[in-house]
Parts: structure tokens; sequence; C-alpha cells
């Protein structure tokens, strides 16, 4: 599937509600990597994380008819705050779906942004089982946090203002835990640069889509805890990402929860920006390969700064 149009429209859809955030050239990494490194500043994004531009896409783009009836999704994180926020901005009801013994600093930063909090099941599995239940049911929108082509192209706007920003990327190095700001963002960037070098990264600890691209199909594999947390769980079966994903990515990279919680503390501390974990876990595969990368102009995106203090003082700790 071509994305380009979906995304130019994205881009028209959500520009006057998303932010278009900085592309930063890094003094410390380019010196220290021997290259030219570049970071994508989505923990500047107004829910602090890139996922707020596939909810507005897909939420922006409801007929009215769907905006009266309201949507609902499933989540105890960034795309639970993205969809509220997106929501709010539409006027349009806003129901998520959360598993009991969810942090309540996570829920506080849903329903700060207007949803109504439903507590069902252990676990998000449950949780988002019963959110889409009750959406056939009941006639609302579901909001998936990935399998969706208008939430697709909204991440991919990400890539567009990436293409705006800088004349050429050799390399861009994205974390991959759904797939959809992979699939977006990399689908436009290898259309305007079709030879950068696309890198996508997971945490050892949950790479469902890395070991299903691996073996060829959708693997249902259970995740461990990891500081990753944005990028953990499965993948849909028959996901729209998944054909997307082994298509653009070049090279694929594992990194260690040791690996992760070094490369925020180096970020942190010569940044001077939070970030969350599945954002260290970009950092920290682009440390891994540097050896790969001497003389290259690399992006990274950073794709979220929301991170719990308790989190936060395990990580410098």
């Amino acid at each position: 599937m071509d994305f380009n149009k979906h995304i130019l429209d994205a881009v028209s859809r959500i520009s006057n509600f998303a932010r278009e955030t900085t592309l930063s050239r890094s003094e410390y990494f380019s010196r220290e990597m021997n290259a030219q490194v570049y970071f994508k500043l989505e923990n500047q994004q107004v829910t602090g994380s890139f996922k707020v531009r596939g909810a507005l896409n897909k939420i922006l783009s409801l007929t009215e008819s769907e905006k009266r009836r309201g949507v609902l999704s499933a989540s105890t994180g960034n795309h639970g705050a993205a969809v509220a926020h997106a929501s709010k901005e539409a006027n349009i009801e806003c129901n998520i779906y959360v598993p009991n013994r969810s942090s309540e600093a996570k829920i506080s930063n849903i329903r700060i942004r207007g949803a109504k909090i439903n507590v069902f099941g252990d676990d998000c599995i449950e949780a988002e089982e019963k959110a889409r239940e009750l959406a056939q049911i009941n006639g609302f929108t579901y909001v998936s946090p990935y399998n969706d082509v208008q939430v697709i192209a909204g991440q991919g706007t990400l890539g567009f203002e990436i293409k705006n920003q800088i004349d050429a990327l050799d390399v861009i190095i994205i974390s991959v835990g759904g797939g959809g700001l992979m699939a977006g963002t990399a689908s436009y960037l290898r259309s305007k640069w079709p030879k950068i070098r696309i890198v996508g990264c997971s945490p050892e600890n949950s790479a469902v889509m890395i070991h299903s691209m691996e073996a060829g199909k959708i693997l249902n594999l259970e995740s461990l805890p990891t500081l990753s947390d944005g990028t953990a769980g499965g993948v849909e079966e028959n996901s729209l990402t998944f054909p997307l994903c082994c298509d653009l990515i070049d090279e694929t990279v594992l990194v260690s929860e040791q690996e992760i919680k070094e490369a925020m503390v180096i970020y942190m501390q010569n940044e001077h920006q939070l970030i969350e974990g599945a954002a260290g876990t970009a950092i920290a595969a682009l440390l891994k390969i540097k050896n790969q990368l001497k003389g290259k102009r690399i992006g990274v995106v950073i794709c979220g700064g929301n991170i719990a203090l308790d989190i936060l003082r395990e990580v410098i700790n």
C-alpha cells in the first residue's frame, strides 16, 4: 500500500493540533560517534509522545455520525493519553479501558485530558478485548494503537517533517513495538530517500515484531518486563504493520535492559531532556552499532518523554 497520499492528507488534517517537533543536531553524540547525529524530539510533542499524531489523524477523519457516537480504546500509557487528547480537540466522547492495578499516574494522565476511565480485566489484553467488544456492539469507533491506516498515516507525518528539516539522512533508527511509527515514518522517508538505511530496534525482553519478521509470520510470544514499556507487547494477527516492517526495515537491533538504562543516562546527562524507555531503546541501538555509522548522517527518533518518577529514580540510580 502506498501511504504517501494518506500521510499528506494527515499533515493537512493534524497541523493545527500537533506540534512540528525539532530535529536537533547533537554535539555530544556527533563527536562520540564520529558522525552527524540528529534527534527527532517527539518528547516535546503535545502529549509527550508521537502517539498523538496517529490518534489525531484517526479521530479527525471520522464522519460526523461517527464523532457523535464517540470512540473507545484501551491503554495505560501514551496511546490512551493521545486518544483522550485527540477526542478533546474534536469535542467527542472518549472511553479508555485500563486493567486493574494500572499506574495511578498513568491513569491520571489520561483522565486529565477528559476521557472516561473504565477499569476491566487483569492485563492490557483483557481490557483491549472488552473495549473492542463494546465498540462493535454499540457502534463506537475503536482506535487501535497501530493497526489502522489512518493511525499509521498520522505517525508518518513525522517522516514528512524530517524530510523538510534536513537535506538527507543516511540512516534512521526507530524503536519498534506494534510497528505503526516505523511503518508510517519509514514509508515516507524511503519514498523520498530510496537509499536511506532503516534500522528497527527493540528490547531483548519484548521484541515480538522483530522475532516475527525473522520467522516470516506473526508470532504469539510472551514479553518480559522492560523499561521500554512503550514498545512492549504483542502484534495483532494480520496487522497492517507486519508486511510494511518486513519490507522497510534493513537492519534490526536488540538491546538489553542495562543498555537501555545506560543510554538513557547518557542522553539525559548530555542533552538535558527527559526521555522514556522506548526512546532509550533507540539511543542504545545507536550506541550498539556505532562502528557501522562513522561519517554517516543519522536520525534517531526520540519517540517520547513520559517517564514515571519511580522509573526515573531506578534508571539514574
